[in-house]
């Protein structure tokens, strides 16, 4: 590998061995390179790798230059639908590498998904199906686009082994994914040292995450910090959450395990996103209850944090842990707001207008049935799209009684200045959607014929809407060929 200008960093291994297990990646048979994210392997310097450099660090794990020779599974627990699980951790992953994003100068993780048993693999066989690193390319893809916080899908290689899965045709394809993410501390992380009763190791992790992740709200007293650690941590899960929600996205799985204290969503695997307003909308087959149904996914965030403070009573008292928690719903109702303006295009005026704007679009979408996408997209810019609004395959629904009260709000709302209307994507007579029969449509062309023409295109089509919001997609480039 020739010099790169990547900047590469150890830094999660000064917390020390408590906190992490040495391991090897499993050796696979095959690899072929199915995605590579070129913006962000470019933003962290590391575009210059060729496809057999990329395969040979992301595929076969050689440690790169400066980072940890050998990958680290982290420890930690969760609460997985709300039942404590003291025998978690990262069993079918591991933290590859860290480095710096060349932009901002944040540190970054390179996690992966799929690569190979560790201690806490349990009975499992620690490997991905390529359908499941599909779901996460279209997952993070979609996401990002659409403005969510999210990690980034950085690399897929297929790898060449028959998987059997109860909730899959088998024998299917089997892949190694490596995710790009602010951080993998977890609430589950906290969650495992308070269990443990480990009360250095808990303001170890504490003190590391702070200088790390979020200086800015450090105190040299422990009570004191410890608190503003939990009110930041409450602002960040708000704004994920949020965007979640203006999204129209259902995670499906929001153990405590799968929450992270940087608020970046991140470990898709039974996602969806609504194609109406339902706020009993599942994503999980198995979430029989609708624990984290859509409607469900704000009270779900709120419990987890709840979790967090339970385990930082060591540190600081009650009252101060409380008073950090009640940050979060002003803060979701704040970000709500943000992320649905920035969703239309739409310039703020007072919070209590802007809350009922969005009680009022909700109210239409739930009474009328609209697709949820659909009408986010008839009306960016507000009533600057009332014409295109008018030729849209829901123009019916917008003439009823039902949306006048969504017509009114808007009338007094003036468009951003970057409201790019004009942008072709806005022509469109349909918005771009990732629902179910998008992704099975993709994945089944790839199943029966190796053909990821339909991926290519949607990726295709995602940059697209990326562009025309502003949030700044490449699409991916053919893949390579296998070694």
């Amino acid at each position: 590998m020739t010099a790169t200008p990547f900047k590469a960093s150890t830094s999660h291994a000064a917390l020390g061995p408590d906190f992490y297990d040495p391991v090897d990646a499993a050796a696979f048979p095959q690899h072929i390179l199915r995605y590579r994210n070129h913006r962000w392997s470019d933003r962290v310097g590391l575009s210059h790798l060729s496809d057999e450099e990329w395969i040979a660090h992301f595929g076969q794990f050689e440690p790169l230059p400066g980072s940890f020779a050998q990958p680290l599974a982290l420890r930690y627990h969760g609460h997985q639908f709300r039942v404590y699980n003291p025998d978690l951790g990262d069993g079918r992953g591991f933290l590859f590498a860290q480095l710096h994003d060349l932009e901002d100068g944040r540190l970054l993780d390179l996690g992966t998904k799929g690569s190979g048993q560790t201690p806490w693999s349990r009975t499992a066989d620690g490997r991905l199906t390529l359908k499941g690193g599909l779901r996460e390319i279209l997952a993070t893809e979609m996401l990002e686009a659409l403005g969510v916080y999210t990690s980034k899908t950085f690399s897929l290689i297929e790898t060449g082994e028959p998987l059997y899965r109860n909730d899959e045709p088998s024998p299917t394809r089997s892949s190694v994914l490596v995710r790009l993410s602010h951080s993998h501390i977890r609430i589950g992380s906290f969650q495992r040292l308070a269990y443990r009763k480990e009360e250095d190791n808990l303001q170890k992790l504490l003190d590391y995450t702070i200088r790390t992740y979020m200086p800015h709200v450090w105190r040299d007293e422990l009570s004191a910090r410890t608190a503003a650690f939990v009110g930041e941590v409450c602002r960040n899960v708000a704004r994920t959450g949020a965007q979640w929600m203006m999204a129209g996205f259902v995670h499906g799985v929001l153990n405590t395990d799968n929450i992270n204290v940087t608020g970046e969503s991140f470990d898709y695997g039974p996602w969806r996103f609504l194609p109406t307003y339902d706020p009993g909308f599942t994503a999980a087959y198995f979430d029989e209850t609708g624990l984290y149904a859509y409607g469900r996914q704000p009270e779900t965030l709120a419990w987890n944090l709840v979790r967090l403070a339970g385990c930082l009573l060591p540190l600081a008292s009650k009252e101060e842990l409380e008073e950090a928690l009640q940050v979060f719903w002003p803060a979701l109702q704040r970000e709500l707001s943000i992320a649905m303006l920035k969703r239309l295009g739409l310039t703020s005026r007072s919070d209590e207008e802007d809350a009922d704007l969005i009680a009022r679009f909700y109210g239409f979408l739930l009474e009328s049935r609209a697709p949820f996408e659909q009408a986010i997209f008839d009306w960016r810019g507000g009533l600057l799209s009332e014409q295109r609004a008018a030729k849209s395959p829901s123009a019916l629904l917008y003439a009823t009684p039902q949306f006048e009260p969504v017509h009114l709000a808007l009338q007094l709302y003036e468009p951003v200045p970057d409201v790019n209307l004009d942008h072709p994507y806005f022509q469109r007579g349909e918005p771009v959607t990732m629902l179910l029969p998008d992704v099975e449509a993709i994945w089944s062309l790839i199943d029966s014929t190796d053909d990821w023409s339909g991926l290519d295109r949607k990726l295709s089509d995602i940059a697209e809407m990326s562009d025309a919001y502003g949030t700044r997609i490449i699409p991916r480039v053919q893949a390579a060929p296998s070694v």
